[in-house]
């Protein structure tokens, strides 16, 4: 059975990202990164572009995971590292910011190419990115864990196949066409390597270890508030996992929501996120106009931050968790889905 699902305009051919007055050349989505991005055609101020590339890797056998961020918000950036224990249910984030990096950073117009690389008295962190493979090399000697463990460095290599599909998604703001997001998120890619925080080892195999990359290059409008949610596993040792969210720029052309089984796309139409904003850490419940993505979350982890600089602010609550419910893929089979880790948030932006 094929399900309907609302218009959605799927981009299939390579193309321009923007046209000569910095518009989008055509909205939609995609399973590979077809736009081609050029930051020197956006129509705005240094301060409106936002680059952005976020790991996540999450090891649901080991019980521990670690994110990394490298951001040029214009305004500032900021650079992340934050190590997740999902036994304890604690987290430490350890982060550094540059000021007025105005573009500088370097980011690649390509997701699968190139090198961005930040060092500073608190954090070395390169991204390097060669085709299928993907190296994140990290060192901050002045990271300090819950335990009160010192220092945080090592040396992971994720593993994409350069056949499986991917969710693309390129949108405008209905209050302003020249702004733009363009989004590209990579799911369920193993990913193996050693992590050592003090004296302690943390091993990631690719048999238990997968990695989410959220990239992102846009022109924003001020005020924005979105949710996103993302997974990645293995069910009966096949590899699954899905993208969810709204909520971030006009979404008529497409949504973001799509499920990954065995290195393919299904394409959902409409997700919702149900959740108490009063406490995050109460369950979470989505649901689908379609059906096909019906989940209760329980949080273990609230990930959350709270940024004032008078003009840019961001409140932030990234909760990890495990996700049990069903899932429907294109041809209509359902899989069930039982305690599956991944994490869902709720960020309310000024930038």
């Amino acid at each position: 059975m094929i399900y309907p699902m609302g218009i959605q305009n799927k981009i299939t051919t390579p193309i321009e990202l923007l046209d000569d007055k910095g518009h989008l050349v055509e909205s939609g989505y995609a399973t590979k990164l077809l736009w081609h991005y050029d930051r020197s055609k956006i129509k705005a101020g240094w301060h409106r572009i936002k680059e952005w590339d976020y790991f996540a890797i999450l090891d649901s056998s080991k019980k521990y995971g670690i994110t990394f961020t490298i951001s040029d918000l214009g305004y500032l950036g900021l650079v992340a590292v934050a190590w997740l224990d999902f036994e304890t249910k604690t987290y430490t984030q350890f982060d550094t910011m540059s000021i007025l990096p105005r573009g500088k950073t370097g980011f690649p117009s390509d997701s699968g190419d190139g090198i961005i690389e930040f060092k500073d008295k608190k954090i070395a962190l390169k991204f390097e990115y060669d085709g299928p493979k993907r190296v994140i090399t990290v060192d901050c000697p002045k990271f300090k864990n819950c335990k009160g463990e010192t220092g945080l460095k090592g040396t992971l290599t994720i593993h994409q196949d350069p056949t499986m599909d991917t969710m693309v998604i390129a949108t405008s703001w209905k209050e302003n066409r020249k702004a733009f997001y363009y989004n590209q998120k990579v799911n369920c890619m193993p990913t193996e390597g050693l992590i050592t925080i003090g004296e302690t080892e943390y091993n990631f195999s690719s048999d238990t270890s997968m990695a989410v990359l959220d990239w992102g290059r846009g022109r924003w409008t001020y005020k924005n508030q979105w949710y996103w949610g993302s997974a990645s596993g293995y069910l009966n040792g096949e590899s699954i996992g899905w993208n969810i969210g709204y909520g971030f720029s006009d979404r008529s052309p497409a949504s973001e929501n799509m499920l990954f089984y065995k290195g393919k796309a299904h394409k959902l139409d409409e997700v919702t996120f149900h959740v108490d904003s009063t406490d995050f850490m109460k369950p979470w419940k989505f649901s689908s106009n379609d059906g096909r993505f019906e989940m209760d979350f329980k949080p273990i982890i609230d990930r959350q931050g709270n940024t004032n600089f008078l003009i840019l602010k961001s409140i932030q609550h990234q909760v990890f968790g495990y996700f049990t419910g069903h899932v429907v893929l294109d041809d209509g089979t359902q899989l069930e889905i039982k305690d599956f880790l991944g994490f869902a948030e709720d960020v309310l932006n000024w930038l």
